[in-house]
């Protein structure tokens, strides 16, 4: 069966059990078709870049899965009339990737950069006061 990777966009206003049950009913559509979903990642609260419907965040998630063409377009019909899903987008890839996305593995150095305080330099941080005088 061929592979394919479903990102979709919620609404900013759901909460985030509102947003697994999206999720869960994309599961479900694929399911019924007769496909497998591989991974599920929800990747949070992300700012976007530019306004989408009144929209300025929106909760990313994406669905690794295998399933017949039939069942890609069952799911997009069914998430273009869904009101909460503001932009969805469905590709078919080669191979899943293995581990986690690129996306979680980024917010997983973002986390792991804050708590250790790094601020993105090697040298230390000069106050406005050191600078005037300098």
């Amino acid at each position: 069966m061929p592979l394919y990777e479903h990102v979709f966009l919620a609404r900013q206003d759901l909460a985030q059990a509102q947003v697994d049950a999206l999720a869960e009913t994309a599961t479900k559509i694929i399911e019924e078709g007769q496909g497998k979903v591989v991974k599920t990642e929800t990747w949070g609260l992300r700012g976007l870049a530019y306004r989408i419907a009144k929209n300025r965040k929106a909760h990313y998630v994406m669905l690794e899965f295998e399933a017949p063409a039939g069942v890609v377009a069952e799911l997009e019909r069914q998430t273009a009339i869904n009101e909460d899903v503001i932009r969805y987008m469905t590709i078919k890839v080669d191979a899943h990737e293995q581990g986690p996305s690129a996306m979680m593995r980024r917010n997983e150095r973002n986390e792991r950069d804050s708590r250790r305080g790094d601020r993105g330099g090697d040298r230390p941080r000069r106050d406005r006061d050191e600078r005037d005088a300098a």
